[in-house]
């Protein structure tokens, strides 16, 4: 009984032992192990993760990140080929391809990312001074915006620059210039390079903005000529309408005017037809009324042969 507890007391303190002189090591998911011996490289780098065995004391773990790393350079003024001057500011994604040859010329990634500074940053100039400003921030001659009408006789000095290379086809030509500057001496292969902002300096950037407000005062100064002539169309027709309106219906009172008296003509002609002398006695005092009113202190003077009288001078 004593002996098999101090067998397995013996066994714990081995497995103690060996754990705390670090026999073993854990590779996680995500990274990768170069082994080194009084600082230089052992072996292949562990890629797989899981427990590994080492000799304890004289060798050392040393780990790397497998996973796609991010690289953000500072933003630079450059200028294009057609003497725009602008900031410049690119992103790329960049990985440990061959742990080795990392260790072996950067050895960290602080360093690496020192190095991708100087040959990025550089791939990233020489490739924007070569094109013009419209090549670095178009990708497509498809130009989706409303494109403003001329006035008559107005030229367009003006034309759309056709694209030839692109936006996107210059990250690529940096891409490829990077890699190819990086070699393959440092174990870093570069995945993706974009442009991520594009800015005109102080300088120019006062000049392009006063330039686009007044381009759209212009615009807005067209559109409101337009509308003051559409309105005044539109109130000529208006007052055109009103005016055939009016004619129309003055000519159709006086239509009915003429009908009227028509109509009064014939029924005073019937009346006179059936009874002359009463007639003649209601105009007469009608003329009275007409004549004299109904206004107080008015004199009527009539000679004893007027006609106006006859019916005043008979019983």
């Amino acid at each position: 009984m004593n002996n098999q507890i101090l067998i397995i007391l013996g066994i714990a303190i081995a497995v103690i032992i060996l754990v705390f002189s670090g026999v073993f090591y854990i590779v996680p998911e995500g990274q990768q192990v170069i082994i080194t011996q009084f600082g230089k490289p052992i072996g292949q780098p562990h890629t797989t993760s899981g427990l590994k065995i080492k000799t304890p004391f004289i060798q050392k773990v040393d780990r790397f990140d497998k996973r796609i790393l991010e690289w953000d350079g500072r933003e630079k003024e450059v200028t294009t080929k057609d003497k725009r001057f602008i900031w410049l500011d690119t992103t790329a994604r960049w990985r440990i391809s061959d742990a080795l040859k990392f260790f072996q010329s950067l050895k960290t990634e602080e360093n690496a990312q020192s190095r991708l500074d100087d040959i990025i940053n550089s791939a990233s100039r020489d490739l924007v001074t070569g094109q013009k400003l419209v090549e670095v921030v178009r990708n497509t001659n498809d130009i989706r915006q409303a494109t403003e009408d001329l006035e008559e006789g107005e030229q367009n000095t003006e034309q759309i620059e056709v694209i030839e290379v692109g936006r996107r086809k210059i990250a690529q030509m940096i891409l490829e210039k990077a890699q190819q500057n990086l070699s393959e001496e440092f174990g870093i292969e570069i995945v993706d390079v974009q442009i991520k902002r594009i800015n005109y300096v102080d300088q120019v950037r006062q000049k392009v903005f006063l330039r686009m407000i007044s381009e759209r005062q212009r615009i807005a100064s067209k559109y409101k000529s337009e509308g003051e002539g559409e309105a005044a169309d539109i109130e000529g027709q208006a007052d055109k309408e009103l005016q055939r309106i009016q004619s129309e219906a003055y000519k159709t009172a006086e239509q009915i005017k003429g009908q009227a008296d028509a109509e009064a003509i014939q029924i005073y002609a019937e009346a006179h037809s059936k009874d002359p002398e009463f007639y003649a006695f209601t105009k007469t005092l009608e003329t009275y009324q007409k004549t004299i009113g109904e206004t107080e202190n008015t004199k009527l003077f009539l000679t004893t042969d007027s006609d106006l009288y006859k019916y005043l001078k008979k019983p």
